[in-house]
């Protein structure tokens, strides 16, 4: 049996999404973000930690325990598109006999199995293979990097120029978010506390990639100081960085940190 992303993270399946949480971030502390083990277990996180995927794995996972039914006579309806028959014991080639489960399950647990001994790409929605893609790929790479330390720095000597720096790279809907924030918490409280925090890229790979939208993981060093604080304090953040192409240009389209 492949193993679960509950055995991927090391966690008990009535773990809680903090323990899931401490259990990933332990296991990628280390990891370069090529890692072969990085996608994996970023992957497991992602199905774990959100609420309603993690339901519906659960409930596949108890299908895939439950003693198979008698065989009907008749042969079963081929599947439906987005999903895949698979079998729950031996069977012989050409069988289509078994359960019905949703095809992005079988494909996460195959992504488990073929980790152990190749790199693991998750595409959105084209081939890895395609030089299109690859390309593309990269030169959103590149653009998350570049975007990434202006995105996570800012002078409370020069507020409007950190902003400034920052707004070329994103996406219309993600600058209002940002504007927002900026606006409402930083501009608000940065003067009186003269905070500068400078941000500096450590490293980064891919976690998904596609025709139109790339996912970047990073590895961000900020340096803070402040009026009461004039020792530069280093704090180290890990960034998911979401590129969507924009009229040929890569831009962020979120970034959770």
């Amino acid at each position: 049996m492949s193993p679960t992303w509950y055995d991927i993270l090391g966690v008990d399946p009535g773990a809680s999404a903090d323990e899931i949480r401490a259990a990933w971030r332990a296991q990628i502390a280390d990891l370069d973000p090529t890692d072969r083990r990085f996608a994996v277990l970023n992957q497991a996180a992602e199905v774990l930690l959100d609420p309603a995927t993690r339901r519906l794995y659960d409930t596949e996972l108890a299908a895939q325990q439950e003693p198979d039914p008698a065989p009907e006579p008749a042969p079963e309806p081929a599947p439906e598109s987005g999903h895949v028959v698979v079998a729950s014991g031996p069977v012989a080639a050409g069988s289509s006999g078994g359960r019905t489960i949703p095809g992005w399950l079988l494909a996460g647990l195959a992504v488990v199995t073929l980790a152990l001994v190749a790199v693991t790409a998750v595409v959105w929605s084209r081939e890895p293979s395609s030089a299109s893609v690859e390309s593309d790929t990269r030169a959103a790479q590149a653009a998350a990097e570049r975007a990434v330390v202006p995105i996570l720095s800012y002078d409370a000597r020069n507020l409007e120029t950190s902003k400034a720096a920052a707004q070329p790279y994103l996406t219309s809907d993600f600058r209002e978010e940002y504007d927002k924030l900026f606006d409402g918490i930083i501009a608000q409280n940065a003067p009186s506390t003269g905070t500068v925090l400078e941000a500096s890229l450590v490293r980064s790979g891919i976690v998904r990639s596609g025709e139109d939208r790339v996912q970047v993981f990073a590895l961000v060093d900020q340096t803070r100081t402040n009026k009461e604080i004039t020792e530069p304090q280093v704090y180290k953040n890990w960034v998911t960085i979401t590129m969507e192409k924009v009229g040929g240009d890569w831009l962020v389209a979120s970034l959770d940190t």
